[in-house]
């Protein structure tokens, strides 16, 4: 990396101390360090990850782009693209944290709900054992635990998943459940592909919290944000790329249809929605009902003639009638 200059090293160094960034962090950090806004200026934000990866290819790391799943909004971070034992040696887990942290994993995938989350009493209860199995079936069938394994009791595993937690490779959803982190989203995009974890049908990246198709048996699933993407807006069928079912309309699709809604609806229904609306309803009534009784009393002005009124004359034409 000896060929980048200062600005990419602050660049890299953001990533590698603050963990993954949101897209506008990351932005500003690239505006303070460059004085270009990386949206207006897309080629020299691009030219600059670029000259960045070549760099970090050495060291087989790369800075990558990455959409957090359950609130569908892009970070950037780097990432080491080895996942061999070497790699291993850095992290600060142990065995048993990181058994218990896969078994989670495992959990979180196999959700039927596709929630992409599971409750807290479901995650304190992952078998660390079933992990050991999996691992070592090949070569042991009849592998012990170790005993590091049996000594992981329930408070060591509420610590590790409250670290897990921290660090950002676990986060807490807001429907209070535990689910993937933004690092493991980084991470694990290519254990995800190794495990035939189903893909999203629009972007083609794992579909950990995803809408599925209604049909039975038909495995199409599109996250929530592509699903937007894919059919807001949309006068066209919104049928199942798959199986050809219709998909369910999204709510917030439904919420833009009943503001964009061309039929007109009564006007003491939007009378009694709005008030201002209701006001304007209520002073061109009483204009109507002063006009009709303006109607009425004209009427009986032709039916019954009344004495003319008399009009004041102003100050100039008196005097001037004086005069005459």
């Amino acid at each position: 990396m000896a060929g980048l200059t200062w600005r990419y090293h602050t660049l890299i160094q953001a990533l590698l101390s603050r963990g993954p960034l949101k897209e506008e962090e990351f932005h500003e950090v690239f505006i303070g360090v460059s004085g270009k806004n990386p949206v207006k200026h897309q080629n020299v934000f691009n030219e600059a990850l670029l000259r960045i990866n070549n760099a970090l290819a050495y060291v087989q790391f790369e800075l990558r782009a990455c959409r957090n799943q359950y609130d569908g909004k892009v970070y950037y971070g780097v990432v080491n693209n080895v996942a061999d034992e070497q790699s291993k040696l850095g992290t600060k887990y142990s065995a048993p944290q990181i058994a218990f942290y896969k078994g989670v994993i495992d959990a979180v995938i196999n959700d039927a709900g596709l929630e992409g989350a599971i409750s807290n009493i479901d995650a304190l209860n992952v078998r660390l054992e079933n992990q050991i199995v999996l691992s070592q079936a090949q070569q042991d069938s009849t592998a012990k635990l170790p005993t590091a394994f049996k000594l992981f009791n329930m408070s060591q595993k509420e610590k590790t998943l409250q670290e897990l937690i921290k660090d950002r490779w676990l986060c807490q959803t807001s429907s209070d459940k535990i689910g993937l982190g933004i690092r493991s989203f980084f991470d694990l995009r290519g254990w995800f592909r190794t495990n035939e974890v189903p893909s999203c049908d629009v972007c083609n990246e794992a579909g950990v919290k995803a809408s599925i198709c209604l049909k039975e048996g038909c495995s199409v699933r599109i996250h929530d944000y592509c699903l937007k993407k894919k059919f807001s807006k949309r006068t066209g069928a919104r049928a199942c790329s798959g199986c050809g079912t219709e998909w369910p309309l999204p709510e917030y699709e439904s919420e833009e249809i009943d503001e964009n809604n061309t039929t007109s609806p009564d006007e003491s229904q939007i009378a009694s929605a709005n008030p201002v609306l209701r006001d304007l309803r209520k002073a061109k009534t009483e204009k109507f009902d002063s006009s009709q009784d303006a109607s009425q009393r004209k009427k009986r002005r032709i039916c019954k003639p009344e004495p003319a009124e008399t009009v004041e004359v102003p100050r100039r034409g008196r005097s001037r009638a004086r005069k005459a």
